[in-house]
């Protein structure tokens, strides 16, 4: 509920914005996602030295060969 809210909120907001301001917009919601992968793409990578240790263990071989 509280996110349809934020949206509906966002969509008023921009509805109000002058037209010569679109692409700025425009510009400014495709970098908030970049960003976001980004960062989910660093978290990824950090956590796959300590990830790696399981992943490398006999256990989890075995635990993996019939599937």
């Amino acid at each position: 509920m509280l996110q349809e809210v934020k949206k509906e909120s966002i969509l008023n907001e921009i509805e109000q914005i002058p037209e010569s301001l679109y692409e700025e917009i425009l510009d400014f919601i495709r970098f908030l996602k970049t960003k976001s992968l980004k960062e989910t793409i660093a978290t990824a990578v950090a956590s796959e030295p300590s990830l790696k240790k399981d992943w490398l263990r006999a256990e989890e071989d075995k635990a993996w060969q019939n599937l």
